[in-house]
């Protein structure tokens, strides 16, 4: 899936710009009870705001907190300026980039687009572990080699599954694939699964949602 399926776009974003005051920034960050604003100026994206580093430069500011929040502007604490997302990514690459943060920028040629948040990421991994859906979820590994994956595929055809999801990993040692596979619930687990391990899967688990 790429950015742009995930992505919340400009126009139902909340947005601070640089010449805000901090005080502006944080009564934004009540009301909409967010804890990170994109700031813009313009369409250009400039950056970060959030609770954190607004509170971390408070801290090491020796000024009293009425005097910060109204005499420090955003752009004097913002963030992550050149971090950010294009349109095209895939959205695994924002489960690096978001890291702690709890919002990263989507941005094409330094144009703010929009935003993809942990909240719609965590969505997304749901949706691809099928964790939403009742099913098997049979967990296994394989030997990594040519048409193992197409084996497998011939097996689900053989037996009329109808997958939810399909996750690959690789294992440490780089020779092992382990799979998990969940599949809609049908009375003949048991022999879909006979059948796996008699084509060289290796069943770790199976478990029911």
């Amino acid at each position: 899936m790429f950015v742009k399926s995930a992505m919340i776009r400009k126009e139902k974003c909340f947005t601070v710009k640089p010449e805000d005051s901090v005080q502006i920034g944080l009564d934004l960050l009540e009301k909409y009870e967010v804890d990170a604003l994109p700031v813009v100026e313009g369409t250009a994206f400039k950056g970060i705001f959030t609770w954190y580093h607004a509170y971390k430069a408070f801290f090491n500011s020796g000024k009293s907190k009425e005097d910060y929040i109204k005499s420090t502007q955003i752009k004097d604490i913002l963030v992550n300026e050149d971090v950010f997302l294009s349109v095209n990514d895939v959205y695994e690459k924002a489960m690096v980039e978001l890291n702690n943060f709890p919002i990263i920028a989507v941005v094409e040629e330094g144009e703010f687009l929009g935003i993809v948040t942990r909240f719609d990421l965590v969505n997304q991994l749901q949706s691809a572990f099928g964790m939403k859906e009742a099913g098997y979820r049979i967990t296994f590994t394989s030997v990594e080699s040519e048409g193992r994956i197409g084996r497998l595929g011939e097996l689900i055809e053989k037996y009329k599954e109808s997958v939810i999801s399909l996750v690959t990993f690789d294992e440490t040692d780089k020779v092992v694939r382990r799979i998990v596979l969940k599949i809609h619930k049908k009375d003949n687990i048991d022999k879909f699964v006979k059948e796996l391990e008699r084509s060289g899967f290796r069943v770790l688990d199976i478990s029911e949602d």
